[in-house]
């Protein structure tokens, strides 16, 4: 029997199903192909992992690691309460993508690893790991960052640091609870807000009660939001001896094992279902005579923690760039191959110039990413100056560049059209994640908070901002006159200007990295938008003359 398809071709007629016009698969590719973030590996120090991260690229655009990617996030992590027999076990099971994402991530050194590296650029060469590594998924990049951001919290407390220190800081994933010191790597998280509380920790209830035994505490609470659930050991903030005229807000460490073998009360009241993220579990955990151990003295847990935050702050920073880099090279992939009235989208000078235009908030804030870690690695070495600039500048990249990624994410989605817009393409993943990284570790009006108080208590800040505007004075007269109005601001700075202060702040940050360091094509539309004024409400608004060609060149891995 002939098919009515068999009929149309015999006589010429044409096949329905004939796929054209349609771009190919992107992977795989070379995630790490990108002349912005390379330059900025060797620019702050850490030109030695070029080769590291080159693998580490190639992988992360394999087929198989972003098949890890979608199928983390479409089978979620579930929740089991309790064992067949009735045991409270409060364990989470992960798909096991999961755990090959999570293994490839730490093995790369994404984790907590370089602390345990001499080399200068160490933290450098992990956060272009993570600028890379982040084109697969967000979700597994949690606890990664905790882990990362716990070892110099921990630090406060030698004894405890020299049991749990080498141990973090393996490059060894080993899933399931068991006894801390019988693994061969651990991971952390943190448990620091509450339902009445959120960002203000201060008024945390939950109570630490001192046992005994010299440094050991029982908690009782609830947290509201601790993510990451599955970890081997998480700092906490609780009120210690609430009775006692000593106390008051205080770090410790709770195992979910204890050295004996038993589990540690943690009940895990229910997982959080969130907008995004879906790959990592977050969590209600209530603790009912939960074993801690204290770091750091009691009274000082924001003093304590705070170190750990600026670190988990960089990361959302870094993944908010990652997200952009990947957005905009799955539009640049569509737009090369996918044709509309008579041309290619990439040569229509309308889609030229979306893309040129998300390709410099991209560049601007993987440069600016690069730029944060160079500053942290070289404080943690003992650079004053550099100590004072990552102070302010991580809380203002915070504040920026993870408020520009849902945008960016979603004109990156609208170049695939109706392609972005469903499951298969990964866009709606992309744009689902992008808001979280401006709420977790304090939301926007939390960083711009933050930016006001380094600027009112450490004087040495701003002279450290400034200081690192004055590497570009005389190379563009509008970012001169952006530094000159900054400067103006600073005296009427409040909170109810906070946010416009902050974001000045970071655009003229980034202008002057891009006027030392990028092409002039780039640096000159970026001044010429950014800070003089030359552009309109919506990506795509390039002026004539921006060199549009060049950006998009640039910006785009490899050829047609």
């Amino acid at each position: 029997m002939v098919s009515t398809l068999d009929e149309q071709r015999a006589y010429g007629g044409p096949a329905t199903h004939d796929v054209t016009n349609q771009a190919p698969p992107l992977a795989p590719y070379d995630a790490s192909e990108d002349t912005a973030l390379l330059e900025g590996l060797r620019r702050e120090g850490a030109g030695w992992a070029e080769e590291d991260l080159r693998r580490l690229g190639r992988q992360a655009g394999s087929v198989q690691a972003q098949e890890w990617a979608d199928l983390a996030n479409r089978h979620e992590p579930e929740l089991r309460t309790h064992d067949r027999y009735g045991n409270r076990i409060d364990e989470v099971e992960f798909h096991p993508s999961w755990h090959h994402l999570m293994r490839t991530a730490i093995a790369g050194g994404l984790a907590a690893s370089p602390w345990a590296d001499d080399r200068a650029g160490a933290h450098v060469a992990r956060t272009a790991g993570g600028l890379v590594w982040g084109h697969t998924e967000a979700g597994h990049g949690c606890p990664t960052s905790m882990t990362y951001a716990a070892v110099p919290a921990l630090r406060r407390q030698p004894e405890l640091a020299r049991v749990y220190e080498p141990l973090l800081t393996s490059r060894e994933y080993e899933p399931g609870l068991r006894v801390p010191t019988e693994k061969r790597g651990l991971l952390a998280g943190m448990g620091m807000t509450e339902k009445q509380g959120g960002s203000d920790v201060r008024t945390n209830t939950t109570t630490a009660t001192p046992t005994s035994e010299p440094g050991v505490y029982t908690l009782r609470g609830h947290k509201w939001f601790t993510s990451a659930p599955m970890c081997d050991v998480f700092l906490v903030l609780a009120q210690a001896s609430p009775l006692r005229e000593k106390g008051g807000l205080s770090c410790f460490l709770v195992p979910r094992v204890l050295p004996d073998g038993t589990r540690n009360t943690f009940r895990i009241q229910r997982l959080k279902d969130k907008l995004g993220n879906r790959s990592n579990a977050s969590s209600e955990p209530e603790f009912d005579g939960t074993v801690a151990w204290l770091v750091g003295p009691e009274g000082q847990g924001v003093k304590t923690i705070i170190e750990m935050v600026n670190c988990t702050r960089l990361d959302c920073v870094m993944m908010s760039a990652a997200l952009m880099r990947k957005s905009l090279v799955e539009a640049g992939h569509h737009a090369r191959h996918r044709s509309a009235f008579g041309a290619r989208l990439v040569d229509q000078p309308l889609m030229r110039n979306v893309l040129a235009d998300l390709a410099l908030e991209s560049e601007a804030a993987t440069t600016l990413t690069l730029r944060l870690a160079g500053a942290a690695d070289r404080a943690i070495r003992g650079d004053d100056r550099e100590t004072a600039f990552r102070r302010i500048a991580t809380a203002v990249g915070k504040y920026w560049v993870t408020k520009r990624g849902p945008a960016f994410t979603a004109e990156a989605l609208e170049c695939l059209g109706g392609n972005g817009y469903v499951e298969d393409s990964g866009m709606p993943r992309h744009y689902r994640e992008a808001p979280l990284l401006s709420i977790w570790e304090g939301s926007g009006n939390v960083n711009a908070l933050d930016v006001l108080r380094a600027l009112n208590r450490e004087p040495g800040t701003a002279e450290a901002l400034f200081s690192e505007f004055a590497l570009a004075r005389g190379a563009d007269a509008r970012l001169d006159a952006a530094v000159t109005r900054l400067k103006n601001r600073l005296s009427e700075a409040s909170q109810t200007t906070a946010r416009r202060l902050v974001e000045e702040m970071a655009l003229t940050l980034q202008a002057s990295l891009l006027v030392r360091y990028a092409p002039p094509a780039v640096a000159d539309a970026f001044c010429a938008t950014r800070l003089g004024g030359d552009w309109g409400h919506a990506f795509g608004t390039l002026p004539e003359g921006a060199g549009l060609g060049a950006i998009v060149e640039r910006a785009l891995p490899g050829g047609d």
